[in-house]
């Protein structure tokens, strides 16, 4: 097994490693994204509407189920497959820009990934609003050799055209939804309608031109909805759809306890985490409850709970009532990489820095962020620090030691410690700077690197579950976009749950 970036810096991708053969596998005509662009804002409006005029996803939702159920499908909304008692399959979270990120993903995947029966993707499907015509770069291509079925669960992007190209490519190609009446006129109802991103006419007119790309019987799927269940071997695995926002209609809040009173052992696909960045979000249910409460339940047998939205890799092991969940943030699969340097020393239901695990690991983050910043500024001299030089600054500041095992501590300066001030690097609880939070909120939400990071190490990931009637195995497999990790992909984190 290769290095991984918790062995050495060259595991992480650093140094003067060869370019993965990833690019040959991506269309010539790519639209990179940037958050920075206007246009990627204001295509992706609707989130910020919902906030404002308030959140139509429920509704919209409800009329998507009641279609699929008019259509055939199953009122519980649960696949069943035929999976021997021993299998596995793969979790890939926000997905869907289309571009070197990616497609860097991809090779590793294949490889870690041929045996699998299925995969999940684990949120935003498809960047930056979820568009029918956008799904040849960014779904069937990139996954026309993986030969097993896909399913997916919506992340917020994928609702900023009401869920309609998500609805066709997985649940059967459904048609459109009928117009809603109009709202009355000068409410609030009305005022978001009149804001509210809609697809274009032409939209999805080369969809069935793309699908051709992933036309083989194997890899067909076809799911109830939105969100689902899917019994497979010893184990049912339940994908819930968080919407624009985050939360739950009371609806799917009914599905969800009754699916999970299954008997069965479980495993959570959600597209909003419930533990991210040291701190805990129960993701709430209209109507009253959360999401977690749910999970933790002793009755209903969760034993982890993944999800994306936030593009990285963290892991929190909670002890519920005398047994362990496994809180997981999957959401690495190809969108631009958020950083880990801002996670303050983790202190959350109990679990410290050394049950907690991230990848990136923070002086990687610390140091990819440096040098966008010296490039985006035209500052390198000044904000471009070593792998080495982040590692140490973050762990100095966290009070914790080297978290990468074969490493010298490097001298630290007054220059590196202020580059880590200025790009938000993590502190202990008890040493919170002024003005850290608000600066760490503009830091994450203005300066993404978006476009700018077209060179590797990438800091992507993917899950690899395995599944026996004894216990789950998960493993954290690393793609930098380097040829070294594209032929024996690292992996960066693993844990086995036993299922007794």
């Amino acid at each position: 097994m290769s290095d991984s970036s918790r062995d050495t810096a060259e595991g992480a991708g650093w140094g003067t490693a060869e370019r993965g053969a990833y690019q040959r596998l991506m269309p010539t005509d790519v639209r990179k994204i940037s958050w920075l662009d206007p246009r990627m804002l204001w295509a992706a409006r609707n989130g910020v509407l919902a906030s404002w005029f308030g959140d139509p996803t429920g509704r919209t939702r409800a009329r998507w189920v009641a279609q699929r159920a008019a259509a055939g499908a199953p009122a519980d909304k649960v696949i069943g497959r035929t999976d021997p008692d021993r299998f596995s399959f793969l979790v890939i979270g926000d997905t869907g820009e289309g571009d070197d990120p990616q497609y860097a993903v991809v090779p590793g995947m294949l490889k870690a990934g041929q045996d699998t029966s299925f995969a999940v993707l684990a949120s935003d499907v498809i960047y930056p609003a979820g568009s029918a015509d956008d799904y040849g770069a960014k779904f069937f291509r990139p996954y026309r050799d993986y030969r097993a079925p896909i399913y997916a669960i919506p992340g917020n992007h994928d609702w900023y055209e009401d869920l309609g190209a998500f609805m066709r490519v997985f649940c059967g190609d459904a048609p459109p939804l009928a117009p809603e009446p109009k709202p009355r006129a000068l409410t609030r109802a009305w005022l978001r309608s009149l804001l509210w991103h809609r697809p274009s006419r032409t939209d999805g007119q080369r969809l069935d031109e793309a699908r051709m790309l992933r036309s083989d019987p194997a890899q067909q799927a076809v799911q109830p909805g939105p969100y689902w269940a899917l019994d497979a071997g010893p184990i049912r695995i339940v994908g819930i759809d968080t919407g624009l926002l985050g939360t739950l209609d009371a609806e799917q809040g009914a599905w969800l306890r009754q699916v999970s009173r299954d008997p069965r052992p479980k495993i959570l696909i959600t597209g909003s985490p419930l533990y991210v960045d040291g701190e805990h979000h129960p993701c709430a249910i209209e109507g009253g409850g959360t999401v977690d409460d749910i999970v933790r339940d002793p009755a209903h047998r969760y034993v982890a709970a993944i999800g994306g939205d936030i593009h990285n890799y963290q892991r929190y092991p909670v002890r519920v009532e005398g047994r362990t969940i496994q809180y997981v943030v999957s959401g690495g699969g190809g969108a631009f990489m958020h950083a880990t340097h801002t996670i303050p020393r983790v202190d959350v239901a109990n679990v410290t820095e050394q049950d907690f695990r991230c990848y990136p690991l923070r002086g990687d983050s610390l140091a990819f962020y440096s040098r966008l910043y010296g490039r985006r500024l035209r500052l390198r001299r000044f904000f471009t620090l070593t792998e080495a030089e982040a590692a140490a600054v973050v762990a100095e500041r966290l009070g914790m030691p080297l978290t990468r095992s074969r490493q010298v501590t490097p001298r630290i300066t007054r220059r590196v410690r202020l580059v880590a001030g200025l790009l938000g690097a993590g502190r202990r609880p008890d040493r919170t700077a002024r003005f850290r939070l608000p600066v760490r909120k503009i830091y994450t939400s203005l300066f993404s690197p978006s476009s700018a990071t077209y060179s590797p190490p990438f800091f992507k990931c993917f899950l690899r579950v395995d599944v026996s009637p004894e216990s789950v195995r998960l493993r954290c497999y690393a793609a930098t976009g380097n040829r070294a990790q594209e032929i024996d992909p690292p992996v960066e984190d693993e844990v086995t749950i036993p299922l007794g």
